[in-house]
């Protein structure tokens, strides 16, 4: 590694300031509070998700809220590792040839986002699970990573039915595939793949703990599949 301890400090704080300002933005109370003047926690699942705000309020609400959901963390890592490198503060040199570079930031700017989303600023810190902006983040920072989380969640929705269990797991899967595919795939540099690992855990820990009431209704057996016919009382956005 190159640059100043301040420097790496200073990037750090500006990616979680990217991260979490941004993340705050949470697509379905804009989208809803926007197009209809209510506040969609208090309607359906009382979640800021995508699926309440399709179920409560249609699909112009709910194709503002993944526009909104799927941009905000593609944008905050976009923004961080921009400023990074523009400033060149903290690189990291991520392989022997990689040189300089700034991709740590995306991952710290990725936890803060999906921070932001459970837990949002501007909306007395009551927000969605996460799992939206988690599939925007994935898909950016890693696209094979992305892909072998939306074949796992795919398989696993298909075989039991339950939107919960298969957002849960495939997003725990994201710990060992991260570490794998940088370290096997990207051939990065084994303290940065640790790095990288345990900024994953970070966000899969916050994901999980946004699904804590599903994962209780799961473990009883009253959690609802796809195509109950009484109308889901939660969701997983």
């Amino acid at each position: 590694m190159e640059g100043s301890v301040l420097g790496y400090v200073l990037c750090v704080v500006f990616a979680a300031l990217c991260g979490y300002l941004l993340g705050s933005l949470n697509g379905a109370i804009v989208s809803v509070r926007l197009l209809k003047h209510v506040d969609v926690r208090d309607y359906g699942s009382h979640n800021a998700g995508l699926t309440n705000t399709l179920r409560c309020f249609g699909k112009g609400c709910g194709i503002l809220t993944m526009v909104i959901d799927l941009g905000k963390g593609a944008a905050a890592m976009a923004l961080a590792q921009a400023v990074g490198t523009w400033l060149a503060w903290a690189p990291i040199a991520e392989g022997n040839d990689a040189g300089r570079d700034y991709r740590w930031m995306c991952y710290v700017a990725m936890v803060f986002a999906i921070l932001g989303h459970v837990f949002p600023l501007y909306h007395r810190f009551r927000g969605g699970k996460g799992v939206l902006v988690g599939v925007s983040v994935f898909l950016v920072i890693n696209p094979v990573l992305f892909l072998v989380l939306m074949a796992i969640f795919s398989l696993l929705l298909w075989l039991t039915k339950y939107v919960s269990f298969a957002s849960c797991t495939a997003t725990v899967t994201a710990i060992p595939i991260t570490f794998f595919v940088e370290w096997l795939l990207r051939d990065t540099r084994m303290e940065v793949v640790v790095l990288y690992t345990a900024l994953v855990t970070v966000a899969v820990i916050t994901i999980l703990y946004s699904h804590r009431e599903n994962i209780h209704r799961l473990r009883a057996g009253t959690e609802r599949r796809i195509g109950d016919k009484k109308k889901p009382e939660t969701d997983t956005n």
